[in-house]
């Protein structure tokens, strides 16, 4: 673990050397803890050309100490004195900060005399992007606790029984598998909920002819898993096969298209153009795909006008729908992790269409 940490901050100090500025201030907490390993809910890390310094308040003082690698520093007085005291005696001039800091920290920051403040987006986040084998691991084991939390709650899944009772059981399943947080509230759709993408659940009851959308996800050290399937209750229509079959046949198009070396558009493009070629393209209109991570949406974006590029190492969905108001909805979601050579689907559940 010291040598991933140690690595990982390893690649923002050559960017900080590339262009010249003397240290990078991170405050948002995903990104301290991809580079440090603590886990708190309050910190921030000052990263330069030589060393990273995690500052906390004695609230996380011995917590850090058992997770981190780095230097730690506590602050008594505030963070931001602390931070000046730094800064002055580093004889930090230029520095580098995350654009998505609060506008409360820059203007502090803005009082600091002698330093220029330069905002950066999405420099830890772009390095992220590219999961190490460790994170490959976590991702893969909060796959395995999202999956055996759904088979514990399948029977669940029939007539007469309400959204909200599935998603209770679902989201209790995968507490008891382990999982410390969810990514985002199970999702529940039926009949014609099941037609709003993000719908969360309600009271209403499974019927005869249903569509219903269940999309949810776990958590392992942190890291997050993302999946959906979409089922039939009692019998299906041809309509309904249709459309079923399309969505999953622009989900196995994309998946082929997921390789090193190709770009994000056009993964959501061979998803897009066979649902909008089979009649349905004014009915799908979220991207194809994110990444996934230790937040639920992060880099690469799969969708129409990304100008990522797809890179072995990457871990992201492919999620394509189709959605009719008044008829209901399909979105069937795996997890792909990228390789050299190749591309793994991550995700072990049936994807052929199932009746219950």
């Amino acid at each position: 673990m010291i040598n991933i940490f140690s690595e990982r901050v390893k690649k923002v100090s050559c960017i900080l050397s590339s262009e010249d500025s003397d240290a990078f201030l991170i405050t948002n907490l995903k990104n301290i803890r991809y580079l440090t390993g603590f886990t708190g809910s309050f910190a921030i890390a000052l990263i330069t050309k030589e060393d990273c310094l995690l500052m906390v308040d004695f609230r996380y003082i011995e917590q850090a100490k058992k997770e981190v690698f780095s230097e730690i520093k506590e602050f008594k007085d505030s963070w931001f004195k602390t931070l000046k005291d730094i800064i002055h005696k580093k004889k930090i001039k230029k520095l580098y900060f995350e654009a998505s800091c609060s506008y409360e920290t820059f203007n502090k920051l803005s009082e600091i005399k002698g330093i220029t403040l330069i905002p950066k987006s999405y420099i830890i986040e772009n390095i992220r992007a590219i999961k190490d084998i460790v994170e490959i691991e976590f991702i893969k084991k909060a796959v395995v606790r999202a999956e055996n939390a759904f088979l514990e709650i399948k029977p669940l899944i029939k007539e007469g029984v309400k959204e909200r009772d599935i998603a209770m059981n679902l989201e209790f399943e995968i507490r008891k598998q382990g999982a410390d947080s969810l990514p985002f509230p199970v999702i529940v759709a039926s009949g014609p909920n099941s037609s709003m993408p993000h719908w969360r659940n309600s009271e209403r009851l499974l019927k005869k002819g249903d569509f219903v959308i269940i999309d949810w996800g776990a958590e392992y050290n942190g890291y997050y898993s993302d999946m959906t399937r979409t089922f039939i209750i009692g019998k299906a229509s041809k309509k309904q096969i249709k459309i079923y079959e399309t969505v999953n046949r622009a989900r196995k198009l994309a998946i082929g298209a997921s390789l090193s070396g190709s770009k994000a558009k056009k993964i959501d493009a061979n998803a897009r153009n066979l649902i909008k070629q089979s009649g349905y393209g004014e009915n799908f209109g979220h991207a194809t795909g994110h990444g996934v991570g230790l937040d639920i949406h992060e880099h690469p974006k799969i969708n129409f006008n990304s100008n990522d590029i797809i890179q072995a190492g990457m871990v992201f969905t492919i999620e394509p729908g189709i959605y009719i108001e008044g008829f209901g909805g399909v979105r069937i979601e795996d997890m792909v992790l990228v390789t050299k050579n190749s591309t793994e689907v991550l995700t072990n559940l049936s994807t052929e269409l199932e009746i219950l």
